[in-house]
């Protein structure tokens, strides 16, 4: 399909998991209803409770076999932002996303590579290494809603896995997060807008949104940017969706016009050594 809309879902994700998969239940729900053939969810979607998330296995848990109901129900798919995934061979759990078609079928899976440890501007220092094993896979697939590549939250810091993407195929990026407002209210579209331009792709972005844990507020904002670097679709405050068109006729011409990957010097490039 060269041109749909797509939902890009804002959630404000607590620690109760019955109420938050609910919610994303209802979210689809309203995506279907405006005529979205794709929906995407922010990342640890389905709950937030100070860093103790069960796991759950994927595809089989829980959460994702919900999502693969929905999927079939409306026809559409799914982008099942990211949840705690177990990790057979440890205690530190995954930070997986999946990408559902529509007959409810997990046709890809990416476990995120960059863990957020930093001290933020505000002096609150994050750890997600202590807690969450990365992954050592960059993940493509091609489906009949254009080639997708895979990333999550803090990885959007990192051009050089989207170049590693784009060079692989992908005219969707996807970058479900819980961006902190420290952070977010002044690098968060400015990354995604970045991440589109220099690889002339669309970027979904679907964000958290509210106080978690009572400490530290979520940004929001989730968007989505196409090639040339405009955001055709914002959420508003509080959760709620964002729905904007992907049209790869367009993708195609941004890049007749401005053929920066084709351009590029990989020959001199590989030259370079440490």
């Amino acid at each position: 399909m060269r041109k749909y809309l797509m939902a890009v879902i804002q959630m404000d994700t607590r620690g109760n998991k019955d109420a938050n998969l609910k919610a994303a239940c209802d979210f689809i729900d309203e995506a279907a209803s405006k005529g979205a053939k794709f929906v995407s969810f922010p990342e640890v979607f389905n709950v937030i409770d100070e860093g103790q998330e069960a796991p759950e296995l994927v595809p089989e848990g829980r959460t994702i076999s919900l999502m693969a109901e929905k999927a079939r129900r409306h026809h559409l798919w799914i982008h099942c932002g990211s949840i705690a995934e177990v990790n057979p061979e440890g205690d530190r759990k995954f930070n997986t996303t999946a990408v559902l078609n529509p007959q409810g079928e997990m046709v890809a899976k990416y476990r995120k590579l960059h863990t957020f440890d930093i001290t933020l501007p505000d002096g609150s220092v994050a750890e997600e290494s202590a807690r969450i094993k990365p992954g050592r896979e960059m993940v493509t697939v091609g489906t009949e809603m254009g080639c997708l590549g895979l990333s999550i939250c803090y990885d959007i810091r990192f051009p050089e896995l989207y170049r590693y993407l784009a060079l692989h195929g992908a005219q969707i990026l996807f970058a479900p997060a819980n961006f902190r407002m420290a952070t977010g209210k002044d690098h968060w579209e400015a990354l995604l807008r970045a991440r589109a331009i220099e690889n002339t792709c669309y970027v979904a972005a679907a964000g958290q949104y509210g106080k978690k844990h009572g400490t530290s507020d979520s940004f929001g904002n989730s968007m989505i940017v196409d090639p040339w670097g405009t955001v055709v679709a914002r959420a508003s405050e509080g959760a709620g969706i964002a729905v904007g068109e992907i049209d790869l006729e367009y993708l195609d011409k941004v890049r007749a016009h401005l053929p920066s990957l084709k351009n590029r010097r990989a020959d001199v490039y590989d030259t370079v050594r440490k």
